[in-house]
C-alpha cells in the first residue's frame, strides 16, 4: 500500500469522509509531507481538498490563524497533521460545533503513519474507549499511585469524552492515531503528588522520573531532569493548572516521545496542565502540556481501575 493510499484507507475508516464534501488540511513546515499526502489522499477520494501550511505554533494549544480558523469551521473534514496541538484551541472548538469532523495529529511522524497505533483495530479501541469514558464520567475522585507518591483529583460535575479514533458523525472530533478516555478535573481539587516517567510534553521521553507537586489544582513545585523546560507552566496560575486526567486504550500504540502516541498507551495514565476549556473545564491557557505514567495503579471512587497498568475488568 502506498502512502497516499494508506492516507485514503485512514480518511475513509476514521473519518468517512465522502466524494464532494470539503476537506482541509491544516499543516506546517515539519509535516508538510504528511500534509501533502493527506490533501492528495482527499483528492483521490474525489473530494474538494484545501491545504493549509501556517508557521509553526509556539506550544501546544496556541490558536492558529484567524484565516485558518476561519477555513476550518467551514470545512466538512479538518485533518491536521501539526508539530504543536490544535486539538485544545478554540479554532477547533468552533469547528466542530458548526459540524465539521476533526482529526488532530499533534507530532505525527511518517512512521507513526504506518506503525504503532494507527495500526490498531478501532473497533476494539473505541469498545474499550467508550467503557473507560464511562468509568470516568461516573467517578467523583480519581487517586494515581505510583512509586510511593499519590495524587487524588475530584471529577464531581464533570464528564469524560472518548478519543475512540472514529469522527464520522458531524461534530466529533479527536486525535489520530488515538485511543484515549479522558476529563476535565475540577480547577482547584487535585492535591498530592505524582511521577511522571515516560514521556512529557517540551522534553519528550523521559531520561528519569518529573516529580510534580500539586496544592489546590495548582503545581507549586517540579523536579527532575528536564524540568527547566517547563518553565512556562510556571509563568502563571491558568499555565500551572491541572487540566486532564486521560487513560491510555490502545493496545498498538508504542512509547516513543511523542505525546500523540505516547498518551494512548494501553494501560498508562496521562496528566496535563493549562487549558481545558475545550473538553469540559474553565481554565483557558497559554498552553496544555501532558506527562504520562507507566505501570500506575488507578482507583476511581476507591475502585481499583488500573493495577500496574493492567485493567481489572
Amino acid at each position: 500500500m502506498t502512502q497516499v493510499e494508506n492516507s485514503a484507507n485512514i480518511l475513509n475508516t476514521c473519518l468517512g469522509v465522502k466524494q464532494g464534501e470539503q476537506v482541509l488540511v491544516v499543516t506546517d513546515s515539519t509535516n508538510l509531507e504528511i500534509g501533502k499526502m493527506l490533501y492528495d489522499a482527499a483528492l483521490s477520494l474525489g473530494c474538494e481538498a484545501l491545504f493549509l501550511q501556517m508557521e509553526e505554533r509556539k506550544v501546544a494549544g496556541q490558536e492558529p490563524p484567524a484565516v485558518i480558523a476561519a477555513a476550518m469551521k467551514a470545512s466538512d473534514v479538518v485533518v491536521c497533521p501539526t508539530t504543536k496541538s490544535l486539538t485544545h484551541t478554540n479554532a477547533r472548538i468552533e469547528a466542530a460545533k458548526a459540524g465539521a469532523r476533526i482529526a488532530t495529529m499533534p507530532g505525527i511522524t511518517e512512521e507513526m503513519f504506518t506503525k504503532g497505533a494507527m495500526t490498531a483495530d478501532y473497533s476494539e479501541v473505541k469498545a474499550l474507549t467508550e467503557k473507560v469514558t464511562a468509568l470516568l464520567s461516573d467517578a467523583k475522585e480519581a487517586r494515581i499511585e505510583k512509586g510511593g507518591y499519590t495524587l487524588t483529583m475530584s471529577l464531581e460535575g464533570r464528564k469524560a469524552v472518548p478519543s475512540t479514533g472514529v469522527y464520522c458523525e458531524k461534530g466529533e472530533s479527536g486525535n489520530l492515531p488515538s485511543g484515549e478516555g479522558y476529563i476535565a478535573p475540577l480547577e482547584d481539587g487535585s492535591n498530592g503528588e505524582i511521577l511522571v516517567d515516560g514521556s512529557m510534553v517540551g522534553i519528550g521521553m523521559c531520561e528519569e522520573p518529573l516529580l510534580f507537586k500539586i496544592k489546590n489544582g495548582k503545581i507549586v513545585n517540579i523536579k527532575g531532569k528536564g524540568s527547566e523546560e517547563l518553565n512556562i507552566l510556571m509563568e502563571n496560575e491558568r499555565n500551572a493548572t491541572l487540566c486532564e486526567l486521560g487513560v491510555g486504550t490502545n493496545k498498538s500504540a508504542i512509547l516513543c516521545g511523542v505525546i500523540l502516541e505516547d498518551e494512548k498507551v494501553y494501560g498508562t495514565v496521562h496528566v496535563a496542565f493549562g487549558t481545558n476549556s475545550s473538553f469540559g473545564g474553565v481554565n483557558k491557557a497559554d498552553c496544555h502540556m501532558d506527562g504520562i505514567v507507566l505501570e500506575p495503579d488507578l482507583y476511581l471512587d476507591g475502585k481499583l481501575i488500573l493495577q500496574g497498568g493492567k485493567f481489572t475488568f
